[in-house]
Formats: C-alpha cells, sequence, structure tokens
C-alpha cells in the first residue's frame, strides 16, 4: 500500500494539520516579534512592555500544540533506530504499533486533564495575572492539539495492521 493511500496521510487530515501548523507559524511570528520589540524598548528606551512574558509564554503553548499533528502526521520526530537491524521486520512493527497505544495512553491523559482545566477557566474567567489574557483558549488549542494527534496514532495504527509491516519496510 503507498503511504498516500493510507488512513493516516489522508487528504483532509493532511488539510487539517496544515492549517494548525501555518497557525503554529504564525504564533511562532508573535512571538519573536514582540520579543524583539521588547527587548529593543527595555534596552534602548528603558520602557519594558507590560506582559511581553505572557504573552511568549502563551504562544509557546499554542506553537508546540499546534504543530504537534503535523510533526506526527509527516513523521518529523526524533527516532532512534539502533535496534531495529536486530529485531527485524515483525519487531519493528511491534515497535511502531506499541509506541502509539503508549503516545495515545498518555495523550489520552494528557487531554482530559486539558480539558477539565479548559472547564475550569471558562467557567471560573481564568486569566494571566497580567494582561488579563482568558485562558481558555489556550487550554482549547492545547486539546484540538492531541485530539489531532491521538486521531493520527489510530489512524496509523490501522495502517500498520492492514499493511503488516512498519512505515520503513
Amino acid at each position: 500500500m503507498k503511504p498516500e493511500s493510507s488512513l493516516a496521510r489522508s487528504r483532509y487530515l493532511g488539510r487539517a494539520s496544515k492549517a494548525l501548523a501555518a497557525l503554529s507559524a504564525v504564533a511562532l511570528v508573535v512571538m519573536m516579534s514582540i520579543t524583539f520589540v521588547g527587548v529593543v524598548m527595555r534596552y534602548a528606551f528603558n520602557a519594558p512592555i507590560l506582559g511581553v512574558n505572557e504573552i511568549v509564554q502563551l504562544m509557546s503553548v499554542s506553537m508546540v500544540m499546534l504543530a504537534l499533528p503535523y510533526a506526527t502526521q509527516t513523521d518529523a520526530h526524533v527516532r532512534i533506530d539502533v535496534l531495529d537491524g536486530k529485531i527485524g521486520r515483525y519487531g519493528r512493527l511491534f515497535g511502531d504499533i506499541l509506541a502509539r497505544l503508549v503516545g495515545g495512553y498518555v495523550l489520552i491523559v494528557l487531554v482530559t486533564r486539558a480539558w477539565r482545566r479548559l472547564a475550569d477557566a471558562f467557567e471560573y474567567g481564568d486569566a494571566t495575572n497580567m494582561l488579563r489574557l482568558s485562558l481558555w483558549p489556550f487550554y482549547g488549542l492545547i486539546v484540538l492539539g492531541i485530539c489531532l494527534v491521538i486521531l493520527i496514532f489510530a489512524l496509523q495504527i490501522i495502517d500498520l495492521l492492514r499493511r503488516g509491516r512498519s512505515y520503513d519496510d
């Protein structure tokens, strides 16, 4: 089976992960711009911008969580293949499936906690200390990114079982 016909690399899932990656790039540009302006204002004009750290922290979370589905779908994560030659084709298949199952479980735990935090932040109006930025949208981005990665993991497991071999074979 060609990678193009795999469930995990479908056109719609690819569009969704690319759209989130584009938003991640926007978050990166905003974060870099605000940091640059903040440094210039602080050291050149002795006029620091209030809340730069809060904005950078929130943009960092957004950037990572929005880029995670694209990195997962395109297999852009760091991989260690020290044992691949020793464990053979079925060992790699088992390892690929196990890695996705464990990763999916951990992400389910994280998304459950993030969803609770989102609900609490929305209900109680949680906001940052200095700028009073609402926190629930950022928890929403975490939930969105993790849910898409869990979906990609599930589809990758189905693809691996259908193929009967790892993506590397």
